[in-house]
């Protein structure tokens, strides 16, 4: 499907490569934005590339590549209005009208111009072929021809591939002029086949069965839906279907400017499900929201692009559009903390997560999610409570919930209760016993605290055969033997978690230990320093240290050991 999509790409690979002719005849007062400015655009650090090709365009403002490039920013941070502005400035007949007509395309449609836009893809300036196909099916519709915008998204779904992503349309399409019986055939699988399931189509599909008053049914579907993806709005509608007592109208799509949202919203998510460019999926996505504000899902998924592109800041501002009450709101303030947490400002990641557990604490996700911004804030007993709140409100019985009693097991160990760890890490494994992490982390503690040996070592052997490129459960697997005395064994295990953890501190000193058992104190002494140059923790430094200075078999008789390490 890629090649589908091709009028953003070459613009995109000039954003990165292309260098303006006047850069170095206008000196420092271009060069420096511009280099700036390209920096940030390769790094993915939209915000900042704006300002600085704003800057250069300062210097230069007839360069039209740095007009496209700051008009390309602007669109991606969502700034339709000021990317509008800019490509006012960029001559006809530029290389880089394919994104002009992109723009101008969002601000009609978020302006209710479906003329405007019919007439721009009828004339080739439209933002690509298969948006552009999906696109006139909602046009259609706006004018009052039911019986061509089906003609148009039947004729998009001959396209190969494509066919499920027309239909779905077709689907909605029919749903907005109250067509719920057409709706549900489809999107049942009735009369195309079986369609996809994602969260909009389950939703929408919900809400058109609630019309049809089948509110059983509409029960069914989100349970079966929500049994694996407990996904947050999804439980809401849930229980909003559960509370009715009159059947409310329908709302998930009712206009053709909504349609044209999701139109490009689809193409957005169709582009990253492919591993396709995400600079593309975030301009579509961006653009589903520009002609539809309450498009929060579109706002959701920038988010998460931006997340994955690890623009922290800037996903957790795109969640933090997503207003109170909204049925993504949970999962926006989830997403905020979690990129506050990787943007290391894990005050504001706690303090978002408490207070939506606040206002919804009864969702086992946010008490989770609480949790682990508590756990990696070191407040673990906090965090404990997070996840035991998070425990008390699902079917404990349930295989997946594997990870809560695994995280609070880890908890509990950095709070030094051994017995509570302990008897967590089992009923993780009760409910998952092939999950390597657990495996590793039960066995790994009970190396540490010279207990079951023996089990620990079967663990551990179970977890490297589940994840043989895992450095840390390589090297526990070496370090069980060498707290068995088994040294030579450690060797060939040591060496492959050096393999791949190289720059590990604590690796490196573990093999330097095992060096030392097998007599190869040189080897052992290199492996010391080396982790020395890897910024252990102040006590595991002192330590080595105090093994550079005096070897290992003395450090072990200060600590009352003989054999044993660390």
């Amino acid at each position: 499907m890629p090649h589908r999509f091709l009028p953003i790409l070459p613009f995109a690979l000039a954003l990165a490569l292309g260098t303006p002719a006047s850069a170095q005849e206008t000196g420092p007062g271009l060069a420096g934005p511009y280099l700036a400015a390209r920096t940030a655009i390769i790094d993915g650090n939209h915000r900042a590339a704006a300002i600085y090709f704003e800057n250069a365009l300062a210097a230069d403002p007839g360069n039209p590549m740095l007009i496209g490039n700051a008009m390309f920013v602007n669109a991606a941070l969502g700034q339709w209005g000021r990317a509008s502005d800019i490509a006012d400035m960029l001559p006809e007949g530029d290389q880089t009208q394919e994104i002009v007509y992109l723009v101008r395309m969002v601000q009609g449609l978020g302006a209710g111009d479906l003329v405007g836009a019919r007439a721009a893809i009828e004339a080739g300036q439209g933002a690509g072929p298969f948006i552009d196909d999906l696109a006139l099916g909602w046009i259609y519709l706006g004018e009052g021809d039911m019986r061509r915008a089906t003609e148009t998204f039947e004729a998009a779904a001959v396209e190969g591939g494509l066919a499920d992503m027309a239909h779905v349309h077709l689907a909605l399409a029919r749903a907005a002029v109250g067509d719920f019986e057409g709706a549900d055939a489809i999107l049942s699988g009735q009369e195309f086949g079986p369609v996809a399931q994602s969260e909009r189509t389950v939703r929408a599909h919900a809400e058109i069965l609630v019309q049809l008053d089948r509110r059983a049914d509409a029960l069914a579907l989100l349970d079966r839906f929500t049994s694996s993806v407990p996904d947050p709005a999804l439980l809401s509608l849930q229980a909003e279907i559960e509370a009715l007592e009159t059947t409310p109208p329908y709302s998930f799509i009712t206009t053709p400017q909504e349609g044209l949202a999701e139109v490009f919203y689809t193409i957005a998510r169709a582009l990253g499900a492919e591993g396709a460019s995400s600079t593309r999926s975030l301009l579509y996505t961006r653009a589903a929201h520009g002609i539809d504000p309450g498009h929060t899902e579109a706002l959701l998924y920038a988010g998460r692009l931006l997340f994955e592109s690890g623009q922290y800041s800037l996903a957790a501002d795109a969640f933090a559009e997503v207003p109170p009450g909204d049925p993504q709101y949970i999962e926006a303030q989830l997403g905020r903390g979690e990129a506050y947490l990787e943007d290391d400002r894990g005050t504001a990641a706690v303090s978002t997560l408490r207070e939506l557990a606040g206002a919804y604490g009864t969702f086992a996700t946010v008490q989770a999610s609480l949790g682990d911004a508590l756990r990696r804030t070191d407040q673990c007993d906090a965090a404990i409570e997070a996840y035991t709140a998070a425990l008390d409100l699902v079917d404990i019985t349930q295989s997946r919930y594997w990870v809560l009693y695994f995280t609070r097991g880890i908890c509990h160990e950095q709070m030094g209760d051994d017995v509570a760890s302990e008897a967590d890490f089992r009923q993780a494994l009760v409910l998952n016993p092939e999950q390597p992490q657990v495996l590793n982390n039960l066995g790994y503690s009970l190396v540490e605290r010279r207990r079951n040996l023996d089990e620990a070592l079967g663990m551990i052997e179970r977890a490297v055969a589940l994840r043989p490129d895992s450095g840390y459960i390589v090297d526990s697997l070496g370090w069980v033997f060498y707290r068995l005395g088994r040294f030579e064994e450690a060797v060939a295990p040591m060496e492959r978690a050096i393999e791949l953890l190289p720059n590990d501190p604590i690796v490196n000193d573990h093999l330097g230990d095992v060096y030392w058992m097998v007599g190869r104190q040189r080897e052992a002494r290199f492996q010391w320093e080396r982790a020395l140059s890897f910024d252990p923790t102040e006590e595991d430094a002192d330590r080595i240290r105090r093994k550079l200075d005096i070897g290992l078999d003395r450090v072990l008789e200060e600590e009352g050991g003989v054999g044993e390490g660390q």
